[in-house]
């Protein structure tokens, strides 16, 4: 077992592994790491690179066509807007969960697991049939006369934002619901002894201390959000690429790999400086929703 607060190994007898122990435990997980993640994005980045000869002129290509400036910009736009959704909808979701008891607990929280069960595809297929022309939506909008005519809705970036919201929506609940529950009953009751209102106790008290969930939760969707490509490719349009269909794009059609990894270069560094970004301004710990 690992003795909480340090990252020692120990045996269940209480004696500490030794460094080689504790190397020899984890390289398995490396291996696979190195494998199937470090080594993909090295070979990409190599040939962004050094094909067909070595030149910087892909990542060029990149910042220089505003075509691809549009779609790189298009895509962190709708990364932030997916966030900010997951945000605003998650977190009294998760403050319910956290407060709730007994069986409305558990449904709640089934009602937030059970899409995870299914596919992303299923999922966005779902929101296609809804967004048609003929959908459901439509349907009930002209059945109650609120409209004559159906809208446009598939093929857009607001059925991209509201689909990727919706599948990414439990990462945002879960790491809130985890510092909601961190939180001690005490400090509700201390402040209400202390005379402030259920409104200024939340304020000042129980949203302060549930942040590092709601960083944590919004690091996941954004970076998550960024490389999406299912639901872009099935409910926006060609007007409205994001970098992953662009990626594909190049790969399947054009042929143009080295353009391609170059794009998966510009947004791997993006990725990677802002999780170090964050690394330095919030502790790990804290941001997995540990508010003590």
């Amino acid at each position: 077992m690992i003795e909480a607060g340090r990252s020692h190994f120990w045996h269940s007898d209480g004696r500490r592994l030794s460094g080689l122990s504790t190397l020899l435990l984890l390289l398995p997980f490396f291996a696979i790491i190195a494998f199937v993640f470090v080594y993909p994005i090295l070979q990409l980045l190599v040939i962004s690179i050094l094909e067909p000869h070595p030149t910087l002129d892909n990542y060029a290509r990149v910042v220089e066509n505003p075509v691809h400036m549009r779609v790189l910009m298009r895509t962190l736009w709708t990364a932030t807007l997916v966030t900010a959704l997951s945000v605003i909808l998650g977190f009294p979701v998760a403050y319910y969960m956290s407060r709730a008891k007994g069986t409305v607990a558990a449904l709640v929280a089934v009602c937030v697991i059970l899409p995870l069960w299914s596919s992303v595809l299923v999922r966005t297929a779902a929101w296609s049939f809804l967004f048609q022309r003929n959908g459901l939506i439509n349907s009930a909008l002209m059945g109650l006369g609120l409209t004559s005519q159906p809208f446009k809705l598939l093929y857009t970036q607001s059925a991209v934002v509201i689909a990727m919201t919706h599948v990414l929506l439990p990462f945002m609940i879960l790491p809130i619901y985890g510092a909601l529950r961190s939180i001690p009953n005490d400090y509700e009751r201390a402040a209400a002894v202390l005379g402030a209102t259920r409104l200024r106790t939340f304020l000042e008290v129980i949203l302060p201390l549930s942040l590092p969930g709601v960083v944590s939760g919004s690091l996941l969707v954004f970076l998550t959000a960024l490389g999406f490509f299912i639901t872009p490719a099935l409910l926006g349009s060609p007007q409205e690429m994001m970098i992953s269909t662009l990626v594909s794009k190049q790969i399947r059609e054009v042929l143009d790999w080295p353009f391609a990894a170059a794009l998966v270069g510009v947004l791997t560094v993006f990725v990677t400086l802002l999780a170090i970004i964050f690394s330095k301004t919030l502790r790990f710990d804290r941001l997995m929703g540990n508010a003590s």
